[in-house]
């Protein structure tokens, strides 16, 4: 059994790795696929919201579609097509070749996203502690080897094709092996039968993990899309030293998930997601007030330390939720509901900071991911599980039903 479950959360954790490989190579390529399509000004942001909407369709639909086959095979499958829609963006040629391939990736990411982290709250419950951090601190690292590889193609002009074919031809194969030691939860059946049904968690039960998860990416979708602007802009860098602060914060991500499992274990998930919310809320605040550009830096290395730690443990909290309130099978349809607020987030918060930065003041912009993230504070209780604690000689033995490997499918 140990082994099944070392297995499974190294196989898991490639996934989670191979994921933010390729969304990065996505998203850092954003110039160069809308030259290679002409994509106007005007339409791309058509098309980049696109995706996160029919991401959010795909999670819904999982929802259903996990009651008739485990959350192992839509992980086995969504991966490769999510690869091979990264690899049809760099090869097509014209828009509807384009939007085609970014539809498929963006249905394909929603499906990939709600079972990926389906099979890490299940394997957590198992091994009784907490590992949910480490999944996602896995797909940060991917997260910046892929932006590494896109600014290596941007660097060399190469085609969109030549940066993405190598990788895909390394990922998938080794992705499609790594699928054969998933291992899925206690509520899972048979090959030939789904996971088991339990009753469907009210959605005001879920509200509160919903709103947190909303918060943590309109400030996590604030980084992303604002920091180069508002460190040149407002702060006066140069155009070089815009680039540094997402880089720092996806580097301070990873090195706060890396470490944020045994946080959880030694205090507590309450404790953690409290401490997290107010590092975020000050690396804002300090942003908001920067003088200058290195203060500025500062708070966005303090945002990576800060919200790093939020999405994970609302994932976490959600399926302690359903599977000790609502029975078995529940905690996969809460965690694809939940998922869907991933989207909700990112899409509301670069347009919502936008339009008050060109309505107010980018300053002040920055003040309202700040306020939302603090909201978090009123619902940390949320997080709290009494019976299913870690840390502190609460570890459950690791002896838990994990329910059977997806080698036979």
């Amino acid at each position: 059994m140990t082994d099944v479950l070392r297995w499974g959360r190294a196989s898991l954790a490639f996934g989670f790795f191979a994921q933010g490989v390729a969304f990065a190579l996505l998203v850092t390529r954003i110039p160069a696929i809308q030259d290679r399509y002409g994509v106007s000004d005007a339409l791309l942001p058509v098309f980049l919201a696109a995706v996160p909407v029919l991401a959010g369709v795909g999670s819904v639909v999982t929802e259903r579609l996990v009651r008739r086959v485990r959350p192992s095979v839509v992980l086995r499958w969504s991966q490769p097509v999510v690869l091979l829609a990264l690899l049809g963006v760099g090869l097509g040629e014209d828009l509807p070749e384009l939007g085609f391939a970014l539809a498929a990736f963006g249905l394909a990411v929603g499906a990939l996203d709600a079972s990926m982290n389906m099979l890490g709250v299940s394997l957590q419950r198992a091994y009784g502690r907490s590992i949910m951090l480490g999944f996602h601190a896995a797909y940060s690292f991917g997260g910046i080897l892929g932006a590494s590889l896109a600014w290596a193609g941007a660097h060399w002009e190469l085609a969109l094709w030549v940066s993405y074919l190598p990788v895909v031809a390394v990922l998938l194969p080794a992705a499609l092996v790594g699928s054969r030691w998933y291992v899925d939860g206690g509520g899972a059946a048979g090959p030939e039968k789904g996971a088991a049904v339990g009753r469907r968690v009210a959605f005001g039960a879920l509200l509160p993990l919903c709103l947190v998860m909303t918060f943590a990416y309109i400030g996590d979708s604030t980084v992303s899309n604002w920091s180069a602007k508002y460190l040149q802009d407002v702060l006066g860098s140069s155009e070089q030293l815009a680039t540094v602060p997402y880089a720092v914060y996806m580097v301070t991500t990873l090195l706060g998930r890396s470490v944020g499992d045994f946080g959880v274990r030694r205090l507590g998930a309450v404790a953690v997601v409290r401490g997290g919310a107010v590092v975020a809320a000050a690396g804002f605040a300090v942003v908001a007030a920067a003088p200058g550009a290195w203060v500025g830096m500062a708070g966005f290395t303090l945002l990576g330390f800060g919200l790093c730690v939020l999405v994970p443990q609302t994932f976490a909290a959600a399926g302690r939720l359903a599977s000790d309130g609502y029975g078995p099978g529940a905690s996969d349809a809460a965690i694809a509901r939940l998922n869907v607020f991933n989207y909700v987030g990112f899409l509301i918060g670069s347009p919502l900071v936008g339009a008050l930065g060109d309505a107010w003041s980018y300053r002040g912009a920055m003040l309202v991911p700040m306020v939302l993230v603090l909201v978090t504070l009123v619902y940390a209780r949320s997080f709290e599980a009494p019976d299913d604690r870690y840390g502190g000689g609460h570890e459950r033995p690791r002896t838990a039903d994990v329910g059977r490997g997806s080698n036979g499918l």
